[in-house]
């Protein structure tokens, strides 16, 4: 693609979402409008033009088309070096990169002569460096600018949208309001006392001098709201989407469009806006920590703000990935026989580990071989079918919240009174109940104990951040569970009625082949 650009090709790309933009550098674009692609360097930002506006937009949010580039008199572009690319969004995973959870950033510690060495990746050429002050300003006034966009896109959609929408109870329950917009007034809040704090600091005569730092730190538990409107984004497109099938609801959101006078973008790229903010302040803090001298009152302060942004990114990125399996987790409870209680999902969103062990229970002392299955907040226990290794029977479970974790070192156990090898314990904190697990080999003993590190952590982690599986969420992994188990029911009862038919063709053909040799020697 790089390759056809510089090469003085012309190369269209067709944006198959809405791009919603929060800042001036950015190019906006409905699915379906055709892009000129001016740069594509970076993998997940490029440069391109619809007319005569110009900017940045993300690749995943478009598509190239198929036929060949006509060649073109070679140009070049000069850009604001100052414009760095965003990080990547699309509709399906409009957050952090999957890949690594890491947030990418623009190394320009390596501009030289005013261009940006192409092994980092990265977008711009062109300007001459300005000197260090200029461009931490730069960075500054387009944090502030940004800011005061999305304060602009969060009041349309809580006055635009959903206010209109609390009017009609004809046409919204407020579970599916609560679906559509998430917790969307909660972070309007949190971001109008966030930017009110941001302008305190902002030097207007001297940007340069700002002292932005601090305020993120201030603010930090706060972001943590932002993981909730992600996890629920999905669901609010797929409610959208069933609702959009009705034309009353088309004509109902684009006359509260109009009469907010929003920009022709459709409410779903409107709700996407959020998401794509928290993903980019990682991105703006680096790009301003790279233009901030150690000597500078707010170096420390900016630094520790981009290592709290990257972890809050980070985090809701893996607090997707794992509302992203809660179907399968419903579909491994379904195949598992005999199950009692309460289902996995009411308590638990991620498997941590499983293996099998042999485990002794306190009043009892028998040791059984088992197969546990270790979540957040539960240990699941299941016994395989004597015939069929892969069929599990429910046998029990262990509330993780109530047993703390101790391990055992070989010889004899004086509360069992049995000799343990790879071996731990688990023992209720409040009643003095206890279980032995003993492993196969010791590295599969300390794979199991840094499970149990890792299960508390993730517990401690949820608890800080109010993660939790909404209820709709829960209903949908049902549902799911429901259409394959009715699938698998349908296939076993056809496969009878394929065979039968199968059966009697062949008999068919045996007896009509069986009547033509006879002919033939008759």
């Amino acid at each position: 693609m790089m390759m056809l650009i510089s090469g003085g090709s012309v190369i269209n790309a067709e944006a198959v979402w809405d791009h919603v933009t929060m800042a001036d550098r950015e190019l906006a674009f409905k699915a379906g409008d055709v892009i000129k692609v001016l740069d594509a360097s970076n993998k997940d930002w490029w440069w391109g033009q619809i007319d005569d506006e110009e900017g940045w937009f993300p690749a995943s949010f478009v598509r190239v088309e198929p036929h060949p580039p006509q060649p073109q008199t070679k140009q070049v572009f000069y850009l604001n070096p100052i414009a760095t690319p965003r990080l990547q969004n699309t509709a399906a995973k409009p957050w952090v990169n999957q890949e690594d959870g890491a947030v990418e950033t623009v190394d320009t510690n390596e501009v030289q002569n005013g261009h940006l060495d192409s092994s980092n990746d990265c977008l711009c050429v062109g300007r001459p460096l300005q000197n260090r002050d200029q461009m931490r300003a730069n960075v500054i006034n387009e944090i502030m600018s940004t800011e005061r966009h999305y304060i602009k896109h969060l009041k349309d959609i809580c006055e635009g949208y959903l206010k209109q929408c609390k009017k009609r109870r004809d046409m919204f329950s407020d579970e599916q309001l609560k679906v559509i917009f998430g917790n969307i007034e909660d972070i309007y809040r949190f971001q109008m006392g966030f930017v009110r704090d941001l302008e305190k600091q902002y030097n207007t005569e001297e940007p340069h001098l700002s002292e932005i730092g601090p305020c993120f730190l201030e603010h930090q538990d706060g972001f943590w709201i932002y993981s909730e409107y992600c996890n629920n984004h999905l669901d609010a497109c797929m409610e959208l989407s069933k609702l959009m099938r009705d034309s009353r609801y088309q004509h109902f959101f684009e006359a509260c469009r109009l009469l907010q006078q929003m920009i022709d973008i459709a409410i779903d790229g409107f709700l996407l806006t959020p998401i794509q903010k928290i993903c980019k302040y990682p991105l703006q803090l680096a790009e301003l920590l790279k233009y901030t001298v150690q000597e500078h009152s707010d170096y420390r302060y900016v630094a520790a703000a981009l290592a709290v942004m990257r972890n809050v990114t980070q985090q809701i990125n893996e607090r997707r990935r794992r509302l992203e399996n809660i179907d399968k987790i419903a579909q491994w409870q379904a195949s598992v026989l005999d199950w009692e209680g309460d289902d996995i999902l009411d308590r638990s969103s991620e498997l941590v580990y499983t293996g099998e062990m042999s485990w002794v229970y306190q009043p009892y002392g028998r040791s059984q071989q088992r197969v546990f299955f270790l979540f957040d907040h539960q240990m699941v226990l299941c016994k395989k079918d004597l015939i069929r290794r892969d069929v599990l029977y429910y046998k029990g479970r262990i509330d993780m919240d109530r047993y703390e974790v101790t391990d055992i070192e070989d010889g004899r156990d004086d509360d069992f009174n049995v000799s343990v090898k790879n071996a731990f314990k688990l023992r209720n904190k409040d009643t003095e109940e206890s279980h032995i697990f003993h492993a196969k080999k010791l590295e599969e003993k300390i794979r199991w104990l840094r499970a149990f590190q890792e299960e508390r952590k993730m517990v401690q982690e949820d608890e800080k951040i109010g993660f939790e599986i909404s209820g709709y969420q829960k209903q949908q992994a049902a549902t799911t569970v429901r259409k394959v188990a009715k699938q698998k029911e349908c296939g076993i009862q056809l496969w009878p009625k394929i065979l039968g038919k199968s059966l009697q063709f062949f008999f068919v053909l045996c007896t009509n082949s069986f009547t033509k040799i006879l002919t033939l020697f008759w």
